[in-house]
């Protein structure tokens, strides 16, 4: 395999081929680029467009997003999963203000210094804002060089992901503009060398590809045993009054830690009884009214929601009302978000 080759035929498509992405500017923000990986890991393409430009109007710069709470970086958040990214980007802006003087570094090992941030993240930085020969592999990428090479294993071992970046180094060497390869190969596996209803026919690479010529594309990479998901059984109890609704914020740790919430009873066995509700909400039971049910399933969870309307719920220290047009301001989980939809108040 023609490494050199191969690179300029994948630069050349890019160029030519490139979705028009908001943080693919000619002139690249490292802190936009930063952004924007964050977002993108475990999430599709389309709801980071939702989602992206709204919070760089929110938080236009480090400073910005280190100063804010949480909380409002959490609800600015809100749709994309995976919490603890934010959570994360949001120490990484105050690691980059407090050690950096608010200015993204261009090293590598100073980039994986910072929290949240691993040698993905730092190279995709390093190599895209600022030019710098550095690999980067994700799931796309390993994708394209396992069918590139024809290696039907599974892309998560340990080793494959050890030859995936030793690969990934040997052809960013070999690139003309290492950061218009590392780009083309992320959007290769996004945009043709999907893992399903792969598109070889448009692939430029379809000429150095072993899979292809074996026939063996769809098959490659293997697929990785998915652990069972855990059950749980969520009673979620709406009440409102006045154009309000009763929220309560999650522990620390934990699912959806630290977001604000509808009053929830979970159990790991069973749905909570009407009379277990009204026990820890100190209301009568028969003030319950059941408004619906859902199931919302996440990478490790299926969570079984079912839905109360109640009149009369007190606030307490840990329990408090908040108004209907302030909801957008809080971090609230798209489960919850859901539950409110189920009883008629978003």
């Amino acid at each position: 395999m023609n490494d050199a080759k191969l690179t300029r035929q994948l630069e050349t498509w890019f160029k030519a081929n490139a979705r028009d992405l908001p943080w693919r500017l000619d002139s690249r923000d490292p802190y936009h680029a930063l952004v924007s990986e964050c977002m993108l890991q475990q999430t599709q393409v389309s709801r980071v467009l939702e989602k992206y430009q709204p919070f760089i109007d929110r938080f236009p710069t480090v400073q910005s997003l280190a100063q804010a709470p949480e909380e409002e970086v959490l609800a600015m958040w809100a749709g994309l999963g995976y919490y603890r990214r934010a959570r994360m980007l949001h120490a990484c802006a105050q690691g980059i203000v407090k050690n950096h003087a608010g200015v993204v570094p261009n090293d590598v090992k100073q980039l994986e210094d910072l929290p949240g941030i691993g040698r993905y993240t730092a190279g995709a930085i390093a190599s895209m804002v600022f030019h710098q020969r550095e690999p980067i592999v994700d799931g796309n990428v390993t994708r394209v060089l396992l069918r590139l090479h024809n290696k039907s294993v599974p892309q998560t071992d340990k080793e494959t992901i050890k030859w995936a970046w030793q690969r990934a180094t040997d052809l960013v060497l070999a690139a003309d503009e290492p950061n218009v390869l590392n780009e083309a190969m992320m959007e290769l596996g996004a945009t043709c060398c999907t893992p399903k209803n792969v598109r070889c026919d448009q692939c430029p690479l379809q000429s150095h590809c072993q899979a292809f010529a074996s026939g063996t594309t769809e098959s490659i990479p293997l697929p990785k045993p998915r652990a069972k998901q855990k059950r749980m059984y969520c009673a979620t109890i709406v009440s409102t009054q006045e154009g309000s609704v009763l929220l309560e914020q999650r522990p620390a740790s934990g699912m959806w830690a630290n977001m604000f919430q509808a009053p929830t009873i979970e159990r790991d066995d069973r749905q909570p009884t009407s009379a277990e509700i009204g026990e820890v909400l100190g209301i009568d039971h028969q003030q319950l009214t059941e408004l619906g049910q859902f199931t919302h399933i996440t990478t490790h969870r299926i969570v079984e929601f079912v839905v109360y309307g109640a009149d009369g719920v007190q606030s307490t220290q840990s329990r408090a009302y908040r108004t209907l047009e302030t909801l957008d301001q809080v971090a609230i989980s798209n489960a919850q978000r859901k539950a409110m939809d189920v009883a008629g108040i978003l």
